[in-house]
């Protein structure tokens, strides 16, 4: 199917801070959406004319993105398994929103290509105030996005903060590049 044509559009739109940091990445460049979910972000990149790779344990909720030239569909439970499934490949773009899996957080970073971009957002402590996720080990600690991402990559922004929209929510998120 051509790039951008007709892309299903899902219930929840792109993160703002995924949107606002897109076009970042290199045009045309290979983006990974990690724990893709419903496809938000991919399906964001695929219009964008990205070539993406989406990566969940279920990928029934993107299926219909299959027939795409431009998708790559990996089925993996990334709390799962070992090694980290994409070895060594790298990506102008690596995009993760609310999931955190310490364990492969320092192959993430690994994953972002030389001129790449990670976008990266998730729930922080203090959510359990506002709902879920509760349990500690899904909300990142103080500071701990910037901790994975340095010295590798230069940060362009990052936040620790309280959100009101999509909910109410401390998330932690940050966007940086990996020089050259």
């Amino acid at each position: 199917m051509p790039v951008g044509a007709d892309i299903p559009r899902v219930e929840m739109g792109p993160s703002t801070w995924v949107r606002r940091f897109a076009d970042l990445i290199p045009v045309g460049g290979n983006v990974l959406d990690l724990a893709c979910g419903a496809g938000r972000h991919g399906r964001l990149f695929v219009g964008l004319g990205h070539y993406v790779v989406m990566l969940d344990r279920d990928l029934s909720a993107v299926a219909d993105m299959a027939h795409y030239d431009q998708v790559e569909l990996i089925a993996c439970d990334l709390e799962d398994r070992q090694p980290w499934p994409l070895d060594s490949r790298q990506f102008e773009g690596v995009i993760v929103t609310n999931y955190l899996h310490r364990p492969i957080l320092k192959d993430v970073v690994q994953a972002v290509a030389a001129g790449g971009v990670l976008i990266y957002e998730t729930f922080a402590e203090g959510n359990q105030t506002y709902g879920r996720p509760r349990n500690p080990n899904f909300l990142l600690k103080r500071e701990e996005l910037l901790t994975y991402a340095r010295p590798e990559l230069n940060v362009l922004a990052f936040e620790d903060v309280v959100v009101s929209h999509p909910r109410l929510a401390a998330v932690q998120r940050i966007a940086a590049i990996r020089p050259g």
